[in-house]
């Protein structure tokens, strides 16, 4: 399941949620999950320091991001983004431990629960 944070990057969201689903292929950077898209999504209070299980649109690679650990630049048990990202939810609750299961060039899909 996924918090969506409606008070944090508004326009990032509202752009997530009227393209669902997105669908992508898996590339892995650490404990980070990416995977293109089409969508054309502006810098909105970017920041690179986030939470575990946070998800993100990566702007300069139209990138949705799943952080589940560290990456190769975190300074600490935190996941760091290459570059600044907008996040825009998070996976709460175990799910998150599926993702180190998944490998480069698997299929990934971003969509609403049923």
């Amino acid at each position: 399941m996924i918090k969506k944070y409606d008070d944090h990057n508004k326009n990032t969201l509202k752009s997530i949620l009227d393209n669902l689903p997105i669908e992508g292929t898996v590339n892995t950077w650490g404990d980070e999950i990416y995977f293109e898209t089409e969508l054309e999504i502006d810098e909105e209070k970017t920041q690179r320091e986030v939470e575990i299980g946070e998800l993100a649109f990566w702007p300069p690679g139209k990138a949705i991001c799943i952080f589940f650990g560290k990456t190769p630049i975190s300074e600490s048990n935190k996941p760091k983004a290459a570059s600044p990202v907008n996040v825009f939810g998070k996976i709460i609750g175990s799910e998150i431990n599926i993702l180190a299961k998944l490998k480069n060039g698997e299929r990934i899909s971003l969509e609403i629960a049923k």
